[in-house]
């Protein structure tokens, strides 16, 4: 079967399980976006699954994302999900569209001053620990607000929403606590009017969860085995990488190792 075959099977029956979700929760169809995550994925098997109707890109690593970011540019929506360095920023603005793993001030800060030489502004989801595992990035929910209190002066960052990674579960109903702890997270954000904007995004729900996560209020689920499948030498359960075999789960400790 072809790549761009066996993408559209997949991608109906992610588009079932969504659908299905949306209506368990009285939700629409229409609220959720799908990121499809293509770090196993070559540049040109990016290219064909844009062609086959993927709108959404997300990549973790600057270095794996070179390439595809060239040959995508201005055919899809690049979203940079996973740990980002302020030393690396300068490769992502103006190349991502979305950013979703802004988790302290000083990334900001340098997001704003590249974006401010580019004359952009980058929307951006601000990432939170929900959890509070080790392995994890974010900030913790407990300094969320003052995080938002120190983006207000940054005019070229703009925040769309909030992004957290659930531990992965046998179980996926197991996550619910921490989608629906994000979503209350941002409805207090929007309730205490720190930002002079109302944030509307949930960036949540990966392979294993995104079911659990559109019930509780995603906007925007990131799908990597479940929707691309796995690729490259290494497989879904080789280590360094998830076993759902995802390269979704950006900010763990197989991405930390090599972060941005």
């Amino acid at each position: 079967m072809t790549l761009a075959r066996n993408f559209a099977v997949r991608l109906a029956e992610v588009e079932r399980r969504i659908a299905e979700a949306c209506r368990r929760a009285g939700r629409s169809r229409g609220e959720v976006n799908v990121i499809a995550v293509t770090k196993y994925v070559t540049a040109d098997e990016a290219v064909r699954l844009v062609e086959a109707g993927i709108v959404h890109i997300g990549e973790n690593r600057w270095p794996d994302a070179r390439e595809k970011a060239e040959k995508l540019a201005g055919r899809a929506t690049l979203h940079f999900i996973g740990t980002l360095q302020t030393r690396k920023v300068r490769h992502v603005v103006g190349r991502f569209q979305y950013i979703h793993s802004l988790d302290r001030l000083s990334l900001a800060e340098e997001i704003e001053k590249r974006a401010a030489a580019l004359g952009v502004a980058v929307p951006c989801f601000l990432q939170v620990n929900v959890s509070g595992e080790a392995t994890k990035h974010g900030v913790a929910p407990e300094e969320l607000f003052r995080l938002a209190e120190g983006l207000r002066g940054l005019s070229h960052v703009r925040p769309v929403g909030l992004m957290t990674m659930a531990p992965h579960e046998s179980d996926p109903e197991r996550t619910r606590p921490v989608f629906r702890e994000l979503r209350r997270l941002l409805a207090e954000l929007n309730a205490r009017a720190i930002l002079d904007h109302e944030l509307t995004e949930l960036s949540m729900g990966m392979s294993n969860d995104f079911e659990v996560a559109v019930e509780e209020g995603a906007t925007w689920v990131r799908l990597g085995g479940v929707l691309v499948g796995q690729a490259g030498p290494a497989g879904d359960g080789a280590e360094g990488a998830p076993a759902s075999g995802d390269g979704e789960r950006s900010g763990e400790s197989w991405e930390s190792s090599t972060a941005f």
